[in-house]
């Protein structure tokens, strides 16, 4: 297993160009999402949203918001990592009857961390909520990128884009949301001329310190 993984990290690099015609199979699409819902988050509450950007047009008008990237409009998929802006007691009890209900467990014996997530989310204050769920949606998209990776599924991740024009496009705000994250998700072009090169990293002993 350990090879594996570490032969899958290897193959793995930010894919600029993608082979349009090639389309990732719905059973292995649903795989790589299933991995995103299982992502770990703070509490366990998810406080993000993962749009699915299948409609060609939308994805062009994407695209000069992403700095004219070609990977948005030529990968198999297109993947936008959102965050919700203000989460607050609403969703902590709806998070909390979740875990009751798929636990088995009366909601009442819960109350203890119901009461201890409301009141940090109420000490953060609005902006530092923002900032804690936007981070939320990093985990997820790292999970990704590794799930991509074994199964040999090509995937972008790109900070690159108006954040704030892609909110209005979207209309994430009306919603509660801002985007953090794009994520095109494919297969790479034979001739994107990136694939071939030497990943560069730090070494190990630069990168770890044991204490």
């Amino acid at each position: 297993m350990q090879n594996s993984l570490l032969d899958a990290l290897n193959w793995r690099y930010a894919t600029k160009r993608y082979d349009p015609s090639r389309k990732i199979p719905q059973a292995t699409f649903e795989l790589l999402m299933e991995s995103i819902r299982l992502t770990p988050s703070s509490y366990g509450m998810q406080p993000i949203k993962i749009l699915n950007i299948e409609n060609q047009e939308l994805r062009e008008k994407i695209k000069p918001i992403a700095w004219n990237q070609q990977q948005v409009v030529d990968a198999s998929h297109l993947l936008v990592f959102c965050y919700q802006t203000n989460p607050g007691e609403q969703e902590v009890k709806e998070h909390v009857e979740r875990m009751a209900t798929t636990r088995q467990k009366p909601v009442e014996s819960l109350e203890g961390f119901q009461n201890h997530v409301i009141q940090a989310l109420e000490g953060m204050g609005e902006e530092k909520r923002a900032i804690w769920t936007s981070k939320q949606t990093y985990i997820a998209l790292g999970q990704l990128l590794l799930s991509c990776a074994l199964e040999k599924i090509d995937a972008t991740p790109m900070e690159g884009f108006d954040a704030q024009a892609l909110n209005e496009l979207l209309e994430l705000p009306k919603q509660g949301f801002q985007a953090s994250l794009l994520c095109p998700m494919g297969y790479r072009h034979l001739e994107d001329p990136y694939a071939s090169l030497q990943k560069v990293r730090k070494s190990s002993q630069d990168l770890f310190i044991t204490i």
